[in-house]
């Protein structure tokens, strides 16, 4: 069989494609899915290269099949994963709900569309409260919010290690301009990287005679009564809680006695850093904040940089969704939290610059 990745390539192609090498360069063995635009290229792709590799792909009727089959082929052992947007997103929450509650390692891929139901599928970053805590669980998942196609490629492959190192069900949150444009991107072995790729096995059939051999495989979504599915939430609560600090991840520059920390997450937090970058330049005392997954988020940090600043700007392509989780971070602490929201679509560097500029010299309250 021919190998995925040798040494590093350069290559200039699109975002979908780039999730198509980082899952293969991942080990990942099955993509199952239905088309839903910005994410159809990874379906085609996927199915371009699977044959070279050994690798296995089923379009199902719709997006809840797609997710339940994706369980199921976990659950054989396979490292699978999927793709969706928009709509599909909501449909497959079913699916991911019983991931949840039955710690099945799956993967998707969710290149965000703009809302609500089928508006635009082009770009937003609607979904990501959707993709935090949809479902009717907990939200006892990880998510990470990529900004560029180099971190497509990388958390790609982190999102399927990290799937299988904890059993939870984990998530890459793109959107539709990194699914659509062009943009170099580093391809490399991970494993000469020094990256350990964690196995898979499977969750049933093992072998030898349950109860007698090995424990049996007793994977559970339903529960007789209310004391024993808590219980079970309590215990796997408790788990998630004590590896969100191992699984958070955050970047952050100048946050030390700035005026101003700018707070975005994916594609807008490039237009927050060369903002950051450029108002510094010009002597403005700007902070940056960063967070990278949104589920666990980064709270603490958040807080840590929070407090060495005098206020925040928040910036995306939502009406708030981002505004809530770091509300919920910085809760009791009085700091100013101003907003520049765009739902559905993009922000500029420009525009960055200016709001907080605006507020940095005073000719805007918020």
């Amino acid at each position: 069989m021919a190998k995925i990745v040798e040494g590093e390539q350069r290559r200039f192609i699109t975002g979908n494609e780039v999730v198509v090498w980082g899952a293969l360069a991942a080990g990942g063995d099955l993509m199952y899915g239905y088309p839903i635009t910005p994410q159809n290229e990874i379906m085609h792709y996927w199915t371009r290269l699977a044959p070279r590799f050994g690798k296995g792909f089923l379009q199902t009727e719709d997006e809840l099949s797609a997710g339940f089959a994706t369980l199921g082929g976990v659950m054989a052992g396979k490292k699978a994963f999927s793709g969706t947007s928009g709509p599909g997103n909501v449909l497959m929450q079913e699916p991911i709900s019983m991931a949840e509650m039955m710690r099945i390692p799956a993967v998707w891929i969710i290149q965000q569309r703009g809302g609500p139901s089928t508006a635009t599928v082009i770009y937003s970053q609607q979904e990501t409260r959707l993709t935090c805590f949809g479902g009717n669980g907990e939200g006892l998942r990880i998510v990470y919010s990529t900004a560029s196609h180099q971190d497509l490629f990388d958390y790609t492959i982190k999102a399927l290690n990290t799937a299988w190192r904890y059993r939870f069900p984990t998530f890459v949150l793109g959107d539709g301009y990194q699914a659509k444009m062009r943009e170099a991107v580093t391809l490399y072995n991970p494993e000469e990287r020094g990256i350990e790729i964690v196995p898979s096995e499977p969750l049933v059939l093992q072998p030898g005679t349950p109860a007698r051999d090995r424990p049996p495989a007793h994977h559970r979504n339903t529960f007789n009564i209310e004391e024993e599915l808590l219980a079970v939430l309590e215990e796997q609560i408790e788990e998630y809680e004590s590896l969100a600090p191992q699984i958070a991840e955050w970047e952050e520059a100048g946050a030390e006695d700035s005026q101003l920390i700018l707070v975005a997450h994916g594609v807008v937090s490039r237009a927050a850093r060369e903002a950051r970058d450029a108002l510094a330049r010009q002597d403005f005392p700007v902070g940056y904040f960063r967070p990278i997954t949104l589920r666990p988020f980064p709270a603490a940090a958040l807080r840590r940089a929070a407090q060495k600043s005098r206020g925040l700007l928040v910036m995306e392509s939502a009406h708030g969704q981002l505004v809530s989780l770091v509300k919920e971070a910085l809760y009791g602490l009085k700091l100013p939290i101003y907003t520049l929201l765009r739902p559905g679509v993009g922000i500029t560097t420009e525009e960055a610059q200016e709001k907080a500029r605006a507020l940095l010299t005073g000719k805007e309250e918020g």
